[in-house]
């Protein structure tokens, strides 16, 4: 009797263990963990096509992930979407900064890029990126593929 209430405890304890990992391994996932409130300064970046970008999607430089994707937007008089990238107050960024949108393998979670330009002044607080790169969208592509295709299979 008193064996079983022993594995009765072990068995609880292992379901609670199990639990709590698959807990933080779905905020890992869905990037609530990161980023949490350490304080940051906004950046604003126009883009054509904005494809599946999400809200908290990551905002990395060179591989390194230094903020991520605060608000999501349209411009109604442009006809673009603006982004907010809140960006880690331990980061500068030059001026002349470019943003495109990647994804992360061929079917992963789209994120924003930046690349570092040459100018000796810093981005500050609600400045807007000059060049953007729109994400690439695959349906578009096959589209334009096919279209092409078709066209010019004829003319051989």
């Amino acid at each position: 009797m008193f064996q079983n209430k022993n594995i009765e405890i072990l068995v609880g304890i292992f379901v609670a263990a199990g639990l709590g990992a698959l807990f933080v391994l779905a905020m890992k996932v869905s990037n609530l963990s990161t980023f949490s409130d350490d304080g940051g300064y906004p950046l604003i970046a126009r883009f054509e096509n904005i494809g599946g970008l999400k809200v908290r999607a990551p905002v990395t430089m060179s591989g390194v992930r230094i903020g991520r994707v605060e608000q999501i937007g349209f411009d109604n008089e442009i006809f673009e979407a603006v982004v907010t990238l809140t960006i880690n107050e331990n980061y500068k960024l030059p001026k002349d900064s470019n943003a495109s949108i990647f994804t992360s393998g061929l079917l992963g979670e789209q994120y924003v890029a930046l690349e570092a330009g040459g100018d000796l002044e810093n981005m500050q607080p609600n400045d807007q990126f000059v060049i953007t790169q729109s994400a690439l969208v695959l349906e578009k592509m096959i589209g334009q593929f096919l279209f092409k295709t078709a066209e010019g299979g004829g003319s051989e």
